[in-house]
């Protein structure tokens, strides 16, 4: 949920501000990019060289260091972030917050920041509870922000109750869930294939083609970025996935059929990206072919079309994207293919279309719907032109 997050951590003047080197650890175990804000009162508690040893990042202190000349940009740093914690959130930094007072670099970008900010109070207990510090608190959610409520136990005073920052482990958890409850995919599954398959002459030799598996990767991250429980279905490829998800290996358009199968029943969105062989070998040598004769023939098959196959049997809950690259008229085999193969979107590539083709980063591609709606995108790497198919897709639910 984390991984390549982009993170404000604000830390406040508070005893519990010793944690927050056990947050900003966490925060980075788990794959974020976390930025540290301190205010000045929290750099007596701890030092800006532990927390920016920890997160790799210089830590900010104030609008501008006079040492250096470096002005810190409040606004660039609010939209930097994907997430904002304030933890140990101080009494004084939630009134100021609040009351939309600005008087340091922290309240500066929070005010800011377009993300969702998350809040975990640390304070004695009276202060906890009067009644000033929980209507700056209501004032707070209804901003939008989120609390990470406080827990029980000894406080830096000697009194034992609430008031106590939540502990690191609990914070990284509560922004795990926090992510996942946000995700227009969760609880969704998603078949992905990509690649190429490899159709054998014999032990050594195969009928394949240039895939490198990229497009179907990126989209099959992409899927897991927006919380689906993904599939990926791929052919020989050096790819790896960036996110959590199960993962199958083929080689042959057989194996991919099968595997297909298997999985499709299940899945809420299938997304077919694979290059699958239309011809293979009616018969495979068990022995490497020997170079005997000037000619040499090759008899191929049909192998089973299986997007048409999954086409057949998509149910009315069921949404099926399939893939058309093109070399000539483009437009109307996509069209075709969208109608003939029972299809909700196919996405077109021509190889006449300079950044777009096998191997490459980037891709260039057009969406028709089943009303032949089209969509037209730019060249775009291949990471974002999978979010410009999941996008569509999204409108599809």
């Amino acid at each position: 949920m984390l991984k390549d997050k982009n993170i404000i951590l604000g830390v406040c003047g508070s005893i519990a501000a010793y944690k927050s080197a056990t947050l900003v650890r966490l925060l980075i175990k788990a794959g974020a990019n976390v930025k540290v804000i301190l205010t000045a009162d929290a750099a007596h508690f701890i030092t800006p060289l532990t927390l920016a040893t920890l997160s790799k990042h210089p830590v900010y202190t104030q609008y501008f260091e006079e040492e250096t000349g470096v002005w810190s940009n409040h606004v660039e740093l609010g939209l930097w972030a994907d997430y904002m914690i304030v933890a140990p959130a101080s009494a004084n930094t939630l009134a100021k917050m609040a009351s939309g007072l600005c008087d340091n670099l922290l309240t500066a970008v929070y005010l800011s920041a377009k993300c969702p900010v998350l809040v975990a109070p640390a304070m004695d207990l009276d202060m906890w509870k009067h009644d000033s510090t929980q209507q700056n608190i209501e004032k707070l959610l209804s901003y939008g922000n989120v609390l990470v409520p406080p827990g029980n136990g000894e406080l830096a005073s000697g009194l034992f109750g609430e008031g106590r920052m939540a502990e690191p482990e609990q914070i990284a958890l509560f922004l795990e869930d926090f992510i996942r409850k946000g995700l227009p995919l969760l609880g969704r599954k998603v078949l992905v294939t990509a690649g190429p398959t490899y159709e054998a002459i014999d032990p050594v030799r195969f009928i394949g083609n240039h895939s490198s598996g990229k497009m179907g990767f990126a989209i099959a991250d992409e899927f897991a970025r927006l919380g689906a429980e993904v599939v990926l279905i791929t052919g020989p490829t050096a790819e790896k996935s960036s996110h959590t998800l199960k993962r199958i290996d083929i080689v042959s358009a057989a194996q991919m059929l099968d595997a297909c199968r298997q999985e499709f029943e299940n899945a809420d969105i299938t997304v077919m990206s694979a290059a699958v062989a239309d011809y293979t070998p009616v018969t495979t040598a068990a022995q490497k072919i020997k170079k005997t004769t000037e000619e040499f023939s090759l008899e191929l098959k049909k192998t089973t079309d299986i997007l048409a196959s999954l086409g057949s049997l998509k149910r009315a809950d069921q949404i099926l994207v399939g893939f058309a690259l093109e070399t000539e008229n483009e437009e109307a085999h996509a069209q075709a293919k969208l109608t003939r193969k029972n299809l909700d979107l196919i996405v077109l590539n021509s190889l006449n279309d300079k950044g777009a083709g096998f191997k490459m980063n980037t891709n260039k591609i057009t969406i028709f719907n089943r009303s032949f709606e089209k969509t037209v995108f730019e060249t775009k790497s291949k990471t974002a032109v999978a979010k410009d198919i999941c996008n569509e897709i999204l409108k599809l639910l």
